[in-house]
């Protein structure tokens, strides 16, 4: 099988079709497109969302807390604490460890996140270190915002630049191969983009707006969020390749390597759809945020990509381009 997520068809049919519904206090539950779950007590909504970190080398305990964070934000909630699980090879050091532990320990803080626990394992079973978090927010029920809220009609909109956490983990993990062809003040620059990860600040900001759908770019780059989103609530979509943001550094990097920044792993870039996608984009940009109008909802079921007048479907989120690095 292909590295990275399992593809959707076989997600549903081993993952998503075997899981049974029993508890009334869930009320956001597992689903193609969905990154969180939700458990209502008294009215105020626990938010959870899991992940881990496998495509990385380099600074994985910054980027494991941000990534499950990021899910809880995306649903409008405050990331309140965090669960840390850590795997270690048996080659691994006690230095090893104390930077992961310091970069979790220290992105956590700026976040003003707790960790709440977890496990911390050497063990045979991985080659290299996989970290996987867990995160809890809160909100309420009427800040509640999911992935399959979008409606047709809705401005889509992104926040910063296509390929943000791609470049920075191959600038982090590539940077001895990368300076010599492309000098190093862009591969610093490429390195900085670790510092643009989160997206809690857009994630309360657009809650409050009033956004109908909001969802986190990770694995799948753009196009794939897109995707998810638009699948999530059985909408299509257009989308106008031209007004999709790539930065310099994204674009230079993605060239050498001949992968597709739109299919980049990219947490720290929002889809976020809105029925006042120029009232949201002008708060998020009065913030201090990038945003951009990429695209539409649509009634219709197509998902295209328009590259001037030619059309094409967006597929479904497959390998992320970062996998092809070696």
């Amino acid at each position: 099988m292909e590295i990275g997520k399992l593809p959707h068809f076989l997600l549903k049919e081993i993952v998503m079709d075997n899981i049974k519904h029993n508890r009334k206090e869930v009320i956001l539950r597992p689903e193609i497109g969905e990154d969180c779950s939700a458990l209502d007590l008294n009215n105020h909504l626990c938010v959870l969302s899991s992940d881990p970190i496998t495509g990385a080398a380099n600074e994985i305990g910054r980027l494991a807390v941000h990534i499950s964070c990021n899910d809880v934000a995306a649903c409008g909630a405050e990331p309140i604490g965090l669960l840390v699980t850590l795997l270690a090879p048996p080659d691994a050091t006690e230095k090893d460890l104390r930077t992961i532990m310091s970069q979790v320990s220290s992105t956590a803080n700026e976040l003003n996140v707790d960790i709440l626990g977890g496990h911390t394992e050497i063990t045979a079973s991985v080659t290299r270190f996989v970290i996987i978090t867990t995160a809890v927010g809160k909100t309420i029920k009427s800040k509640l915002v999911t992935s399959s809220g979008a409606k047709a009609g809705d401005a889509v909109i992104l926040t910063k630049t296509a390929g943000v956490e791609g470049t920075a983990i191959i600038a982090h993990d590539k940077e001895e191969e990368l300076i010599p062809k492309l000098g190093r003040e862009l591969v610093d620059r490429a390195k900085s983009f670790i510092n643009k990860i989160s997206v809690i600040p857009e994630g309360m900001i657009a809650s409050k707006l009033g956004a109908n759908a909001m969802h986190d770019v990770t694995e799948g780059g753009v196009l794939g969020a897109v995707w998810e989103v638009a699948e999530a609530s059985k909408k299509g979509v257009v989308i106008y390749e031209d007004k999709i943001p790539i930065a310099e550094e994204t674009e230079k990097i993605c060239r050498l390597y001949s992968i597709d920044p739109l299919r980049l792993i990219s947490s720290g870039c929002m889809i976020i759809t809105s029925s006042e996608g120029d009232l949201m984009v002008r708060e998020l940009e009065a913030n201090g945020i990038m945003a951009t109008i990429i695209g539409t909802v649509t009634e219709s079921p197509e998902r295209l990509l328009f590259n001037g007048n030619k059309a094409t479907a967006i597929t479904p989120p497959g390998s992320d381009e970062i996998y092809k690095i070696t």
